[in-house]
């Protein structure tokens, strides 16, 4: 019997009593008071830093594995991690489909979690099997054709296992706030908002440990660390399990100076960590200060549209970009000054810090990008559609990994002329990537005058 059922127009919070379209996991009806909320996506933010520490343990340095353990070139590294990523991307939208029509979102977590830590596991394997010879130059034809094999299948098996992963978690954890509920609702818009915020600080804490333990110790152990990481994520979800709502709705820098001292460098791929730090600092500001006094103005629960937040993002990451291409032009120009064209392996005598601006401006864009993205499509969706939902959203990262594996291609191809370093040259001080920050800033520029454009004319679902 409900104890409290105040109609949530009025505003009253409705604390009591069951959870209309929602059971607990024995399948009784859901009690307000004991399941879902916070109590329950605790678990649910747990699970995610985990799999985050696992999943950027293998994705934040793959290139430099593809080029220093197999031999590739950067071109050929960069469009392989493109294919993955972009792969790993585009499955959730079948892995939502089957969670909404067959398996459910918990079932669906738990089947491709142990997909996933199998993909890890194999990855280790593989890190595990020697190459013939140590020769860089030679590198390509001493590794094994079982090795290889063995990488590919594990990285595939690790997009199909982070894909359905994905692909229902979030919408899982957004199960747990009732709609109709105004504090709840609320609690629902916060808790994307502290999810990203935990997700960076699961990316953040993989750059500094497993990054660094890949190019100082051991590539085998820096993947086994990740594998350990998803079977706590695994363990940390079903923790949650007495407390879950389940609906019933539908079932559900490398060339430059990067010393810090004497005796240490920080890894190229750590750099990235700028992003994960400035998300991990704006988060909170964004949730605790700037949203109350975007709603005391627009008396909107989110204080801006959905859409408004994307275009922000948009347009910091624009801002980015130019930044990126700006600095690169100068890392180019100090090298030609100091004479290190034709030292692909000398250390520019230009501080890593010159990065900074880019990476943490990157990372407040993204605050604004992927966790509006996110809401978007969770709250413009069906409702037993919400697994297809988010799914849609990663797909969009996914378009974006593909085009970039065209682009980069595409280009490398073009700008491959004899006696001519393309913009993607192993010679990082010989190619042109500032050429292609530019060409990014630009289309991400056409990017944001048509999502303008469109997004006068959208009306939003009111949420049901």
């Amino acid at each position: 019997m409900s104890i409290s059922n105040a109609d949530s127009e009025t505003g009253t919070t409705l604390s009591y009593g069951v959870v209309e379209g929602s059971v607990d996991f024995r399948g009784k009806p859901s009690l307000r008071f004991s399941s879902g909320g916070w109590r329950s996506s605790g678990f649910i933010i747990g699970a995610e830093v985990s799999e985050k520490f696992a999943y950027f343990g293998v994705a934040s340095n793959l290139i430099t594995y593809f080029t220093a353990q197999l031999g590739e070139s950067t071109a050929a590294a960069a469009s392989n991690v493109n294919l993955w990523l972009g792969t790993a991307a585009f499955l959730p939208l079948i892995w939502g489909s089957i969670a909404d029509s067959f398996l459910g979102r918990f079932r669906t977590i738990l089947f491709t979690s142990s997909l996933y830590i199998l993909g890890l596991g194999l990855l280790t394997f593989s890190a595990t099997i020697p190459s013939a010879c140590k020769d860089q130059e030679t590198l390509v034809s001493c590794v094994s054709q079982f090795k290889v094999t063995i990488f590919f299948c594990a990285l595939y098996l690790i997009a199909l296992g982070e894909g359905g992963f994905k692909a229902c978690l979030r919408a899982f954890g957004a199960d747990q706030f009732d709609e109709q509920d105004p504090i709840e609702s609320k609690a629902k818009s916060s808790f994307f908002n502290w999810l990203y915020f935990a997700i960076s600080f699961g990316i953040l804490a993989t750059r500094l440990v497993s990054n660094y333990v890949q190019e100082n110790l051991s590539w085998a152990l820096g993947f086994g660390i990740p594998c350990v990481s998803m079977m706590i994520s695994l363990f940390f979800f079903l923790l949650g399990t007495n407390t879950y709502r389940f609906s019933t709705g539908g079932e559900q820098g490398a060339t430059m100076d990067r010393s810090i001292s004497s005796t240490f460098s920080v890894p190229a791929a750590t750099l990235q960590g700028f992003i994960s730090v400035s998300i991990l600092v704006f988060i909170p500001i964004y949730d605790r200060v700037l949203v109350p006094i975007a709603r005391s103005i627009t008396h909107k629960p989110a204080g801006i549209t959905t859409l408004q937040r994307i275009t922000t993002g948009i347009f910091l990451s624009i801002l980015s970009m130019v930044i990126a291409a700006l600095v690169e032009m100068k890392r180019l120009k100090t090298a030609r000054d100091h004479g290190l064209v034709d030292s692909p392996n000398a250390t520019v005598p230009m501080s890593v810090c010159w990065l900074i601006p880019q990476y943490v401006l990157y990372g407040v864009s993204d605050v604004f990008t992927m966790i509006g993205l996110q809401e978007f499509f969770y709250g413009q969706i069906p409702v037993e559609l919400r697994s297809l939902g988010l799914s849609m959203y990663l797909s969009v990262i996914g378009i974006g990994n593909y085009l970039s594996s065209f682009m980069v291609s595409v280009i490398e191809k073009a700008t491959s002329q004899p006696g001519q370093a393309s913009w993607f040259d192993n010679n990082l001080n010989q190619a042109h990537l500032d050429y292609f920050y530019w060409l990014l800033a630009c289309l991400s520029s056409i990017s944001f005058v048509s999502l303008v454009y469109f997004a006068k004319s959208y009306v939003y679902n009111s949420p049901k």
